[in-house]
């Protein structure tokens, strides 16, 4: 598919300087893109490349200065990074619009319900009373339980796991490999030292507009519902336990797990690798470092933590500066140490 620029800055309410008649295929970035390519600048770090780069078009902020010659045609906008995500959104959205139909083979339930325009990729499984709704697009592979329900515009790639009774709302994306609905880790101690499973009979609620990465994992409620509210963004490799409640538009990084029934507020952002603990809560508009391990609930909104057991942000990088001075600190103290005992010594 080819796009004008005049095409393009309808799409993102730019305006254009240069030819507006010159066309491209393709997305690249600024340093890498060739004729017939767009590329954006946002980051003044790569501000070089505008006058270097072969892009047929670049979009870029509003506020950016012009040095030298530029050999594309520029579309100023407020945000460009905002602007090109944007775009390639709606590219995307176009290009899945063209998957439609049922490949076969396939399985699909006759007491299945399958909305319009609905796209079925080969070897997807649809299992008894399960719901997809309109223009939803269940990829090659995946698997959709009995009594599952998938909103309208939602995409399920790949190899994706949707089990029995578990609901996706609409404008979900969930990326191949993911397993929404796998048994919560529940295991009662006997009194022999063995383990009694214990039945996990709830399911997983995804809300609306949320993304989950690939390979993640959500486990569905020992009773109830696993809830990820709506607008919420999970990275590749994430473990949500059962129970659990992940508020909206929170965003939680690759490798990070949440244990059983920890209750996540709205807009938290957790880095890479974060530990929670269960049955605690994170309040609304928290920071939680890459690598921190989090045992004890967060209280105060907007706070930020770190460290393992994380701690308030500020106060762990001052303890973490004492660290790295303390064998200063200990040769300033025998110093001190000695000097004190030359001076009870001459007292004496």
């Amino acid at each position: 598919m080819k796009f004008s620029v005049a095409q393009i800055a309808a799409i993102v309410n730019g305006n254009v300087e240069g030819d507006s008649s010159a066309s491209v295929s393709s997305f690249a970035k600024i340093e890498e893109a060739v004729s017939g390519q767009l590329a954006f600048l946002a980051n003044p770090k790569y501000e070089e490349y505008l006058y270097t780069t072969d892009a047929s078009v670049i979009i870029i902020n509003e506020g950016q200065q012009i040095k030298g010659e530029i050999r594309g045609a520029l579309i100023r906008v407020p945000d460009a990074y905002s602007a090109f995500a944007r775009l390639m959104a709606a590219y995307q959205k176009m290009v899945a619009q063209q998957l439609t139909g049922i490949e076969q083979p396939s399985y699909i339930s006759k007491t299945a319900r399958i909305g319009e325009s609905v796209y079925i990729g080969a070897f997807a499984y649809i299992g008894d009373n399960a719901v997809i709704g309109d223009h939803a697009k269940i990829h090659p592979q995946a698997y959709v339980g009995q009594n599952a329900t998938i909103g309208a515009y939602s995409v399920i790639q790949p190899g994706v796991k949707i089990c029995h009774d578990c609901i996706i709302g609409s404008h979900v994306v969930v990326h191949a490999g993911s397993v929404i609905g796998s048994d919560g880790f529940g295991f009662a101690p006997q009194a022999d030292g063995t383990y009694r499973k214990v039945p996990q009979i709830g399911n997983v609620v995804v809300e609306d507009h949320v993304e989950i990465g690939a390979n993640a994992c959500i486990d569905r409620a020992t009773m109830g519902s696993t809830l990820i509210r709506s607008g919420a963004k999970l990275d590749n490799l994430i473990q949500i336990a059962h129970n659990v409640e992940v508020g909206m538009h929170t965003v939680i990084a690759a490798q990070s797990g949440i244990s059983g029934s920890t209750k996540l507020g709205n807009h938290v952002q957790i880095g890479g690798q974060a530990g929670i603990v269960g049955h605690i809560t994170i309040a609304d508009g928290s920071r939680i470092n890459a690598q921190s391990g989090v045992s004890k609930s967060i209280k105060t909104p907007n706070s930020a933590v770190t460290g393992t057991p994380a701690y308030e942000y500020t106060s762990a990088l001052r303890a973490q500066a004492v660290n790295r001075n303390l064998p200063e600190m200990e040769k300033r103290i025998q110093e001190l140490e000695k000097l004190v005992h030359q001076f009870m010594a001459e007292r004496v």
